[in-house]
């Protein structure tokens, strides 16, 4: 198991390293504030190949494989989270499907221009009624002739605003539950294709959620990804394809709360020391060091995995989970040792502690995880 990232890589995750800390965190309180990225950051990270690193380099992208995507998303990770998320969901979840799943002819139509950064991606599954319990979609989709016609409605996807091209979960046929669901790439240009309202959120702010209303869309049925009929299997492994670099983001962000932890715990003097001079202090610090050194030797086994055709649907379950739970301990006691600086929004610890929160709840909740885990259990000591 060899985690040895190579030259080229290394060089790309040192430009991001600079990238994060000269440009995009200049701008973070500014993102924050305004719930919006710079349009010059934006188009820095087209320059640098940031939205194609999971395209492949055929199709104009950087085609790096897990481990290496890990290593960026990582650095990605220091910043701000909405930033990262915009990244993250085009490159993750909003493109994997048509990357894995897509035929030569939607390749070729999509993933040039999503390489670049000309279109972003996005991903569409949730619905009012349909969160955890994703089979239970209402969107539907009618076959009328060598097109298909939608209706329904999504709600919390991220990149909604920006997004150009939909990885689409719909029913073709509701009789057949989970099985008669079928994965679409949907145009925002498509006639039928509305955004709703806009989500007001507690965090990650600059990555902007909406809803999706489908009003008699009209999508060509050459827009079917996949099969017809295993959408529902398709979405499945989008999400678990994802969970290794959402653990990576995480993990950066973890890094940068310790970070800024042990900065101040120098600094800040009570009692005529450091405060991590004292126990209580020196412990929780401590702590978080250990929950990330842990976090990165989980995330890479499980990348590394990936890389190797592996099937993680357990690990990948466990690595969500664990992710998020080390991002949301690590910035509590984060804010725990900053005292009342980490409460006030002039510093970057409340921002973190509430990005922080998402995490257990999107790309599957930490209990839909320990299902997951439960049951491939279950099937290893059946």
């Amino acid at each position: 198991m060899d985690f040895q990232l190579d030259e080229e890589i290394a060089f790309l995750k040192t430009t991001i390293r600079n990238f994060v800390q000269n440009e995009v965190e200049k701008v973070a309180m500014t993102i924050e504030k305004e719930d919006r990225i710079p349009e010059r950051i934006i188009e820095m990270s087209k320059e640098m190949g940031l939205f194609g690193l999971s395209i492949p380099e055929e199709y104009g992208g950087l085609g790096i494989g897990m481990v290496g995507k890990c290593a960026i998303y990582e650095e990605l990770g220091k910043t701000h989270n909405g930033y990262t998320t915009l990244i993250g969901a085009h490159t993750g979840i909003g493109s994997v499907g048509i990357v894995e799943l897509g035929n030569k002819e939607q390749k070729s139509k999509y993933l040039h221009d999503m390489a670049t950064g000309k279109k972003i991606g996005a991903f569409a599954l949730t619905e009012p009624s349909a969160g955890s319990n994703a089979s239970n979609l209402k969107t539907t989709a009618v076959k009328d002739g060598n097109k298909y016609i939608l209706n329904g409605t999504k709600h919390y996807i991220t990149n909604a605003i920006e997004a150009d091209v939909f990885t689409v979960m719909a029913s073709t046929d509701p009789s057949k539950g989970a099985k008669g669901i079928t994965s679409f790439i949907v145009e925002k240009s498509f006639p039928g294709f509305n955004v709703g309202a806009i989500e007001e959120k507690m965090g990650l702010k600059g990555s902007h959620s909406a809803e999706l209303v489908f009003e008699n869309c009209e999508v060509p049925e050459e827009n079917v990804l996949g099969e017809v009929g295993l959408g529902y299997v398709n979405a499945l492994k989008i999400l678990a394809n994802g969970r290794a670099g959402l653990a990576a983001r995480n993990l950066g962000s973890s890094q940068k709360l310790l970070d800024m932890s042990m900065k101040h715990v120098e600094e800040r003097i009570q009692f005529g020391v450091p405060i991590i001079e004292h126990q209580a202090v020196a412990h929780m610090v401590a702590e978080m060091g250990v929950e990330i050194e842990a976090l990165r030797s989980f995330t890479y086994r499980v990348a590394w995995m990936v890389d190797q055709g592996e099937k993680v649907i357990k690990e990948a379950a466990m690595l969500k989970l664990y992710g998020s739970e080390v991002y949301n301990r690590v910035a509590d006691k984060a804010l725990q040792v900053h005292g009342g600086l980490g409460y006030v929004s002039d510093y970057p610890i409340e921002r973190f502690f509430r990005d922080a929160r998402i995490t257990r709840i999107y790309e599957g909740t930490s209990e839909i995880q320990k299902n997951i885990i439960a049951s491939q259990l279950r099937k290893e000591y059946s």
